[in-house]
């Protein structure tokens, strides 16, 4: 399905969106429900990804494939590591069989696990013969993805002996490292965090827990850019937000005051309101290392505002749905943009002008059509198979149309 978006400003000055449960808080409470059965989750994510992640947990199938789904592939390969006398083959698609786990397998092999490759060594699909793990202490490097240390953390106390886990080196994504430690704090789990050196103690039951999931923020990004290229006045309303989020992309606060986009936060929602005019002279740069998801969003409002970026803190880009490095490169080139990418930076100059009607590529990648989406504002553009945004927020498209935006 390929959607074409025109729209010269929002129609509704004025809007209310409700954004359901964060993804990244979602597949990780489903780890620890399947783990601690007495938790019960409110606002759960109706992401695609949390959706195979919950019906992968419930299976009794002796294949699991988790399609595109990245987070379930590197929580399931720990979760199903630890489940004595289960034998599984855990696959996906085509891209996630390109999408190296080494470095995980690695890990679990050394707490015991039996984990061995069905096609390519280091990469999807796996052979998990499910034991007791009683070793308790893991070494990884400290830039790897935190979705590896935290499938590590999130199975850490159903391990007999817990886990010492130590990252050698820089530690980048900090804040969903500590986003999986609050989840287990709050289930009144014992950490710590102490130099490179990580502890999760044993607990083997805990009493009923409701958890209510704050809503995504990596979507509420896109409200973010599209408020950015509105005219100044222009009110988007998103529930549910708070002040202390979990979640790193929360950071997308500050960084859009640059594009002139305020944020209030409400009783359980937020408002974002356009109160001044971005400088096109400026130059804008972020290191992203604790908040890649947002980076294409950023990138596409600085096209549309005509601004000039650098982006740091981008390695993790290379291995996600798609090349998202390579892919940015692409598509803001065929929109008449100068990018220049290396393994883990990328630079924008300012673009006077941006060419109509260019259609927009998405390679599988639920974040590239949604952010490219808001440069309707701007510029006609057509978004090339459009419905893999349900792989994380399946009524984007629909709530753009309360806004406005017209969809043909």
């Amino acid at each position: 399905m390929n959607i074409k978006l025109n729209i010269s400003k929002i129609v509704n000055r004025k809007s209310k969106i409700t954004i359901t449960g964060s993804k990244s808080e979602s597949n990780r409470l489903l780890l620890l429900q399947a783990l601690y059965p007495e938790i019960k989750i409110e606002n759960l994510s109706n992401s695609d990804d949390s959706q195979l992640m919950q019906k992968a947990l419930q299976s009794s199938e002796n294949i699991i494939d988790i399609h595109h789904a990245g987070t379930a592939m590197r929580f399931l390969t720990a979760f199903f590591a630890t489940q004595d006398q289960r034998e599984v083959i855990l696959t996906g698609s085509n891209r996630m069989q390109e999408r190296p786990i080494q470095i995980l397998v690695e890990a679990l092999q050394q707490l015991g696990a039996d984990i061995s490759y069905e096609k390519n060594h280091g990469f999807p699909p796996l052979k998990i013969k499910g034991r007791l793990l009683t070793k308790n202490k893991v070494t990884l490097k400290a830039n790897v993805s935190s979705q590896y240390i935290s499938a590590l953390l999130l199975i850490a106390p159903k391990l007999k002996n817990g886990l010492e886990l130590t990252l050698e080196g820089k530690i980048t994504s900090v804040p969903y490292i500590n986003m999986t430690l609050s989840l287990l704090n709050q289930l009144e789990i014992k950490t710590s965090f102490k130099n490179n050196v990580i502890q999760v103690h044993h607990k083997s039951s805990i009493v009923n827990r409701q958890s209510s999931i704050e809503s995504d923020w990596s979507s509420a990004s896109y409200y973010y850019s599209i408020v950015a290229l509105s005219n100044l006045g222009t009110e988007i309303e998103l529930s549910y937000y708070k002040k202390n989020s979990l979640q790193g992309d929360s950071v997308i606060v500050e960084i859009y005051k640059e594009f002139g986009v305020e944020t209030t936060f409400n009783k359980e929602s937020i408002t974002l309101k356009k109160t001044s005019i971005a400088n096109r002279q400026s130059s804008i740069e972020f290191d992203l290392s604790n908040a890649p998801d947002i980076a294409q969003t950023i990138v596409v409002t600085c096209l549309g505002l005509g601004i000039e970026c650098f982006l740091t803190g981008l390695h993790t880009l290379k291995i996600k749905e798609t090349d998202r490095l390579l892919a940015l490169k692409t598509e803001i080139e065929k929109l008449g943009g100068n990018i220049k990418i290396t393994e883990d930076t990328l630079q924008l100059s300012a673009s006077e002008t941006i060419k109509e009607d260019v259609k927009i590529a998405t390679y599988n990648d639920h974040r590239m059509a949604m952010s490219f989406a808001p440069l309707a504002l701007k510029t006609p553009l057509i978004i090339n198979d459009a419905e893999v945004v349900s792989k994380s927020y399946p009524n984007f498209w629909n709530d753009l149309k309360t806004l406005g935006f017209q969809l043909i």
